[in-house]
């Protein structure tokens, strides 16, 4: 769990990033799950952007994700979703 220090010092690092994967029609998929799990373990901090065409609710997306193991949902603003997970082997960020 993130204290909001945490979450503010990540929000602040997402800021200059833009979205690497889009949630559309299909809603959140094994797949998908699968494919953003490999990104945090690459890069630590991701943005996804909820497509209007999607089924499901951002709110409802952000839930599913934050059930992972080890996913913390740091931001919903708008359509898109700030996503943070310490890495096992390559971590860059160091949390305050």
């Amino acid at each position: 769990m993130l204290t909001s220090k945490q979450k503010s010092f990540l929000r602040s690092e997402a800021h200059h990033l833009q979205p690497i994967f889009q949630i559309g029609k299909s809603g959140m998929t094994d797949a998908i799950i699968k494919q953003i799990e490999e990104a945090l373990e690459a890069r630590e901090l991701i943005k996804l952007s909820v497509l209007q065409n999607c089924e499901q609710d951002k709110e409802e997306i952000a839930d599913i994700l934050s059930q992972q193991d080890g996913f913390e949902v740091v931001q919903i603003i708008g359509k898109t979703i700030i996503l943070y997970k310490e890495s096992k082997e390559k971590k860059k960020i160091v949390l305050p």
